[in-house]
């Protein structure tokens, strides 16, 4: 099923407000079955392996604070900042790829030392 979203950036929207709140649950539906997410600390290759990774990466965040935005078709880059309760802030940035209204695509790049206490 596709769930009909205003804009890649309204779904970006949506995929933020989620981790802010810790609700990895309201992801779920923000996502394709077959998305796939690579980043510092690991990559997944679906939905259920991607919501695993995301939950992990929820429940330590203390704030997401997005700093800009930009939108290019069918691509959002979100330059955020991270804060966990032992590190941040960490500047982040996430490039999300939407295809049939649903994020396909999840690239993350950062600096992971401070999480891994190095």
């Amino acid at each position: 099923m596709t769930i009909a979203y205003d804009s890649p950036a309204s779904l970006a929207n949506r995929y933020f407000d989620a981790w802010q709140h810790r609700d990895v649950e309201s992801v779920r539906p923000l996502l394709h079955e077959a998305v796939t997410f690579v980043g510092s600390l690991g990559a997944t290759t679906d939905a259920e392996e991607t919501l695993a990774g995301l939950s992990r990466m929820f429940e330590m965040t203390s704030e997401v604070r997005v700093i800009k935005r930009w939108v290019d078709g069918p691509d959002v880059l979100t330059w955020f900042e991270l804060r966990t309760q032992t590190a941040g802030p960490i500047p982040v940035v996430n490039w999300s790829h939407v295809e049939d209204g649903r994020i396909a695509r999840i690239r993350v790049a950062f600096d992971p030392r401070p999480l891994l206490g190095a």
